[in-house]
């Protein structure tokens, strides 16, 4: 563990730019944690790490598509798909980790890395993953603020889905048994925000999204349509899509469903309180945060945006102190009991919608 702060680590230049990346308020709840995280050297780099995590995450890649490539025309290719979705999900990780400058001090470096990592080899469009992102981290839960928990395809609070009309009335009333079918659209979700956000972009931004995007379409294609059929390339592009978008889903799904929601009209929180009171941290090991990618560790994440993923599990113990002294509540479930709560939640939320609602 490193031992002393390297003077030019700062704050992150976007997510991190709140109290998290390191600019709190003298004499506030949070100050005192984030000396002490500080003088432990955890927000330093951890540029070694990260670089053996990428290059094994490339090599895994290329073996799986060697696989593809070899086993050629054949319906035994399509069990391919799942260990590629579970290695997308991991280039999602390293997206979202350059996106929080996790893993370089630099914003160029960081960008270059999420450009790579999302548009070229995702088709998931950086800039548009950060600004939804950095927006969610501002204000989590907050219902006006937080575009995660805005109306969509679910909705999340009681006023949301009393006012629900038609189709989307019923998904709402169904939504807690919907939904993980819903999450094997994701993936394809992902693609189509990224496509319709370049529209949003600045025109220097918008051709070097566009063009990667453009690559990872007509790389994705021409890999599939080499080594398969129309039909064959079809079907294990879907799956591959549904199993990456499930994976993701799930390890975002624990996250912040059923956990406090700030009242817009209500006591304005402090940094401390507003990460720590709407997240929710996942129990497990080593297998837990390589599957979730250190979003376990949900807490500490949000407080520290910009501190690198190896440094969450060893923040924990100062983060769980911490908010034992002040008589905050620290949330802390297994997996399975996480999914319980954000679906109990999204189905006490449904029943507005419901016909014996309007009784």
């Amino acid at each position: 563990m490193p031992q002393a702060i390297a003077p030019s680590v700062t704050a992150a230049p976007s997510v991190s730019t709140a109290p998290g990346g390191g600019r709190a308020a003298p004499g506030s709840e949070f100050a005192p944690l984030l000396r002490k995280v500080k003088e432990r050297g955890l927000l330093e780099r951890r540029k070694g790490w990260y670089t053996r995590m990428i290059a094994g995450n490339l090599l895994a890649l290329a073996l799986v598509v060697t696989g593809l490539v070899l086993a050629g025309d054949t319906w035994w290719t399509l069990p391919l798909a799942l260990p590629l979705a579970i290695l997308s999900a991991r280039t999602a990780y390293i997206g979202h980790d350059a996106g929080h400058a996790q893993i370089a001090v630099g914003r160029r470096a960081n960008r270059t890395i999420g450009l790579l990592h999302g548009n070229l080899l995702l088709g998931m469009s950086y800039a548009w993953w950060n600004d939804k992102h950095n927006r969610h981290h501002a204000n989590p839960n907050h219902i006006e603020k937080d575009p995660d928990v805005g109306v969509g395809a679910l909705v999340w609070t009681a006023e949301q889905a009393a006012v629900r009309q038609g189709f989307a009335r019923w998904v709402t009333r169904h939504q807690a048994l919907l939904f993980f079918p819903m999450l094997l659209l994701e993936g394809i979700a992902l693609k189509v925000n990224s496509v319709r956000d370049l529209w949003r972009q600045s025109p220097r931004e918008r051709a070097v999204e566009g063009v990667l995007l453009a690559l990872h379409i007509a790389g994705y294609a021409t890999l599939l349509l080499t080594c398969l059929p129309v039909g064959k390339a079809i079907a294990f592009a879907l799956l591959h899509q549904a199993l990456f978008g499930l994976h993701l889903g799930m390890a975002f799904a624990p996250n912040h469903k059923g956990m406090e929601m700030p009242d817009p009209a209500g006591e304005r929180w402090g940094h401390l309180r507003r990460q720590v009171l709407t997240s929710r941290n996942v129990r497990g090991g080593p297998v837990t945060d390589w599957l979730l990618g250190g979003l376990n560790y949900q807490i500490e994440h949000h407080l520290f945006p910009n501190l690198p993923r190896p440094h969450l599990r060893l923040v924990q113990p100062l983060v769980r102190e911490h908010c034992r002294g002040l008589g905050i509540p620290y949330t802390e479930t297994g997996l399975l009991d996480s999914y319980r709560q954000g679906l109990g939640h999204m189905h006490t939320v449904g029943a507005a919608a419901r016909p014996d609602a309007t009784r």
